[in-house]
């Protein structure tokens, strides 16, 4: 069975909306586990069970959360060894535009290594349905995905 874990942070509550989202849509693919940890709670042995990463954050000064930049920073050597090459996409709920988060996101994936299978779904402002629909859809295709064997 194939297994996605959404990791994701959240203070204010808005990504914690979009991770619901995302969580709705990828519960939409039959025959897949999918696990939810937020960030502080995420450790080595989640990203070593796992097939495919949803990874959401708020933009902190232009930057991910202190959170999930906690999750990489614990995980990063200690996975070095295992060459993950999972397939990974993101959700950030912005105040500016969130292209620093997810600039930073990648350049540290890129070094477990992982593999960038979605754009970015990029919350602007206030989270609006067609935040929450575009979350959906991220969750269902990377679930989608998984399941095919696409990714």
């Amino acid at each position: 069975m194939k297994h996605l874990i959404i990791i994701y942070h959240s203070q204010s509550g808005n990504t914690r909306r979009l991770a619901e989202a995302v969580i709705a849509g990828a519960r939409e693919e039959e025959g897949l586990t999918v696990s939810i940890k937020t960030a502080f709670n995420a450790r080595l042995e989640d990203l070593l069970s796992a097939d495919g990463l949803l990874f959401g954050t708020p933009e902190n000064f232009g930057y991910m959360s202190g959170a999930l930049k906690d999750f990489f920073d614990r995980t990063y050597y200690p996975a070095e060894p295992h060459q993950l090459n999972l397939p990974y996409g993101v959700f950030i709920s912005a105040g500016n535009d969130g292209s620093g988060a997810v600039r930073e996101i990648e350049r540290i994936a890129r070094g477990y290594p992982l593999r960038l299978v979605a754009d970015a779904v990029i919350a602007k402002g206030e989270v609006t349905q067609q935040h929450l629909q575009q979350c959906r859809e991220l969750g269902l295709s990377m679930a989608a995905g998984l399941m095919m064997g696409i990714f």
